[in-house]
């Protein structure tokens, strides 16, 4: 990465850090609890919430668990697409610094052996920040097509858990629930064997060919 692709993720760190500094999601969700009596401006709204996430900083569960107070549980494909949509910022920003070298190569190789979808796929399934999964994709050259088509299947696990969890809410004004109320430790540990289980036996090739 060359000095002015680091000056700018210098910047854009900055601009997100100071952001979610001086926002909160709770706030969020009580303005969206404001708007939750009509289904269309509620719907808008989180569109728009969509959009500045990763702005913001904020995780992709959030927006699942205001759809589920909103709508229920069948709020959850809504939301699946939303975070879908989310997903697509950090992206594209990190498929335009990337470059060549030892990283780019390993991942391209990574790419090569398991395949788009399942590597985007199991990727979403570990309990890791979904942006750093985004940005991970676009660096490694990921093409957009299996990239949405792996972050959709791999974010189902989360979606729903926070689809739940926005539902069992009286009010959206109360502000998020916890990290450890959304992700039960049970479906964090199921979701990564599950994500370890699908690229297993292309890393293991992977791993045994780099040892020749």
């Amino acid at each position: 990465m060359n000095r002015r692709a680091r000056v700018g993720v210098g910047a854009a760190v900055a601009v997100v850090a100071a952001a979610a500094l001086l926002t909160s999601p709770g706030a969020a969700l009580g303005w969206l609890a404001w708007l939750a009596g009509d289904p269309v401006r509620f719907g808008l709204a989180l569109a728009v919430l969509s959009v500045a996430r990763p702005l913001l900083g904020w995780p992709t569960t959030l927006l699942a668990v205001a759809a589920g107070a909103g709508y229920g549980l069948a709020g959850a494909p809504f939301a699946l697409a939303l975070v879908v949509c989310s997903s697509l910022p950090a992206y594209a920003l990190a498929g335009r610094l990337a470059g060549e070298g030892r990283v780019a190569e390993t991942a391209a190789r990574f790419r090569r052996e398991t395949g788009d979808v399942r590597a985007v796929t199991a990727s979403r399934l570990f309990p890791l920040p979904s942006d750093v999964v985004s940005a991970a994709a676009g660096l490694a050259g990921v093409p957009l097509a299996p990239f949405l088509a792996g972050t959709a299947v791999g974010e189902v696990p989360w979606v729903l858990a926070g689809t739940l969890a926005g539902a069992s809410l009286d009010s959206l004004a109360g502000g998020p629930p916890s990290l450890a109320t959304v992700a039960d430790p049970r479906l964090v540990v199921a979701a990564a064997l599950v994500g370890a289980l699908v690229v297993a036996r292309p890393a293991y090739r992977l791993l045994a060919a780099g040892e020749r």
